[in-house]
C-alpha cells in the first residue's frame, strides 16, 4: 500500500504534467460578413422589391476600411420562380445609390433572372453606407415586377440571390478584397413575393382619390367656417 508521501508526490507530478499540456484551441469564431438582402413583400400586378447591402464592421471591404477598400462595386443577380408568373422585370439603382453617377452600369434581364452591375468612383461617388445599420442595411437597388394578371392570391414567387454571380468589390474590382459566398466574406438573404388580391393592394390612383377627398373636405370646412 502506497504511503501518503508517495501519493502526494504522484499527484504533484500529474498536476505538473497537465500544466505543461497545450491548452485546447478555442472554438473558431466565424469572420464578420457583409450581407446582400432581397426583400420579402406582398403585392398584385405591379410590385417593387428592395435590394439592400449591409456594411458590417471588420469585413474586408467597408466604410470603416482605408480608401481603396470601400464597397464601390457590386454584381447582384436575382433569379425568380416560377418565371411564368412574371411578365417583365427591371432592376435599377435606388436608395443610397440612386443619386450617384456610376462609372459603369449594366442591368441585363433574361427569362427567370435579373442582374444589376454598378461601379462607382470612390473619389467622386462614394457610396454612403451606414456602418452596422440594422438589417437589411441600406437599400441600393429596386426590382420592379409586372406580374401576370389574375394570379391566384397566395401564389409565392421566390427571389433567390445567385451565389456565384453575386459579389461586392472595391472600385477596381480587386480579387484580393472581393467578397463572395465562396470565400465566406458575404452572406445572402433571399426574398419572395406573395400575391394578394388586387382589392388588397391599393394603387396610386386609389391613394390619389383618398387624398383628393380629404383635401376637398378640408376646403369645404374652411369655406363654411
Amino acid at each position: 500500500m502506497k504511503s501518503v508521501k508517495a501519493m502526494v508526490r504522484e499527484a504533484v507530478v500529474v498536476s505538473m504534467f497537465i500544466g505543461l499540456m497545450p491548452a485546447a484551441p478555442a472554438a473558431a469564431q466565424a469572420p464578420p460578413q457583409d450581407v446582400v438582402t432581397v426583400g420579402t413583400v406582398s403585392g398584385a400586378v405591379a410590385v417593387d422589391v428592395p435590394v439592400s447591402i449591409r456594411d458590417v464592421s471588420g469585413t474586408t471591404l467597408g466604410i470603416d476600411q482605408p480608401p481603396g477598400s470601400r464597397i464601390q462595386s457590386y454584381s447582384i443577380r436575382v433569379t425568380y420562380s416560377p418565371a411564368v408568373a412574371v411578365q417583365s422585370v427591371t432592376f435599377t439603382r435606388a436608395g443610397i445609390t440612386q443619386s450617384l453617377t456610376p462609372s459603369f452600369e449594366s442591368s441585363p434581364v433574361v427569362p427567370g433572372a435579373a442582374t444589376l452591375i454598378d461601379t462607382f468612383n470612390e473619389g467622386t461617388n462614394l457610396i454612403p453606407f451606414t456602418l452596422n445599420a440594422p438589417a437589411p442595411g441600406n437599400q441600393i437597388g429596386n426590382l420592379h415586377f409586372n406580374l401576370v394578371p389574375n394570379l391566384a392570391p397566395g401564389t409565392v414567387i421566390t427571389l433567390t440571390l445567385d451565389p456565384v454571380l453575386t459579389e461586392l468589390t472595391d472600385q477596381s474590382g480587386s480579387a484580393g478584397t472581393a467578397e463572395t459566398t465562396a470565400n465566406t466574406r458575404l452572406a445572402l438573404v433571399n426574398g419572395s413575393i406573395t400575391v394578394v388580391a388586387l382589392s388588397q393592394a391599393p394603387t396610386l390612383s386609389t391613394w390619389a382619390l383618398i387624398l383628393l377627398a380629404v383635401s376637398l373636405a378640408f376646403i369645404v370646412i374652411r369655406i363654411r367656417s
